[in-house]
């Protein structure tokens, strides 16, 4: 079935010294509107390659992604993306960080209007009260809720996180959790979140599309998870089937842990072979 956004084939090879090096291969996803999906896998999988690619950073080798109808071809701001580390303008207060986009997307709004959808969203993460502080004076988890902000402010189709709770603590990292699911749930967009956390991609998505690793890396598995929204974390948690679910996840990273290593010593005998063989040829 078609989806409101469509990810076919993609792939990201890279040319090295040593050859072509492929990092994602022939990964298939398709989204609903509306639609939450954690990227889950070890580090190094190809997560973060699959996200730049879907925003538009990075040339796609392969493939293709659609949005709403739409083949991308570059970086646009009907996808917002939100970084582990919010890429501020430092010595810029949080409302004229978040108008950058504003004023972008919003270019015959009057100076009132744009500085009114700035400040609601900043006032949804949490930050009515500080508009006009500089960003080099807010701390880590301030900082962070004005990249969502300023993401969400643009009014985007999609959104695209990149483990934007990977650096708080972990009671600011549960707040902003869920702030940013309700504004989810007002604004409807579709998004696609990396992370590493079992646990958060189990609270927070709807689907969760487990990763290989790479090289090579697709899609290998999908999990649909079933608890109701709007999410209570207490429910979640006592959820007959969290559990269930959560070491399925471990499961899976567990398999494609011993599946490296079993890689890995193939690769040790090759090279110990190859090196014996070169030995005798000199001998």
């Amino acid at each position: 079935m078609a989806g409101y956004v469509e990810m076919y084939r993609l792939g990201k090879t890279y040319d090295t010294p040593n050859g072509p090096a492929v990092i994602v291969e022939d990964f298939n996803l398709n989204m609903q509107q509306g639609e939450y999906i954690c990227l889950l896998g070890h580090s190094g999988c190809g997560k973060s390659t699959v996200l730049s690619m879907v925003a538009g950073l990075n040339e796609i080798t392969d493939g293709g992604v659609v949005v709403a109808n739409h083949e991308i071809d570059g970086p646009g701001p009907d996808r917002g993306v939100v970084f582990q580390s919010p890429c501020l303008m430092p010595w810029m207060t949080a409302m004229d960080n978040v108008l950058l986009g504003v004023n972008q997307v919003y270019p015959h709004g009057t100076t009132s209007q744009k500085r009114d959808i700035a400040g609601y969203y900043l006032t949804l993460v949490g930050l009515g009260n500080s508009l006009g502080v500089r960003a080099s004076s807010l701390s880590q988890g301030m900082q962070q809720r004005v990249g969502i902000a300023r993401a969400f402010a643009l009014k985007p189709k999609m959104l695209l996180l990149d483990e934007p709770f990977g650096m708080l603590d972990s009671l600011t990292r549960m707040e902003l959790q869920e702030i940013l699911l309700e504004i989810l749930k007002r604004d409807k967009i579709t998004t696609l979140m990396i992370t590493h956390d079992v646990d958060e991609a189990l609270f927070m998505s709807d689907r969760v599309v487990m990763m290989t690793n790479g090289p090579r890396a697709r899609v290998g598995k999908i999990i649909d998870v079933p608890f109701d929204r709007p999410r209570v974390r207490a429910d979640v948690l006592d959820h007959p089937e969290y559990y269930d679910y959560r070491a399925d996840m471990i499961r899976f990273l567990e398999d494609q842990d011993h599946k490296k290593l079993k890689a890995d010593a193939e690769k040790l005998e090759a090279l110990k072979a190859k090196n014996a063989q070169e030995l005798q040829q000199q001998a």
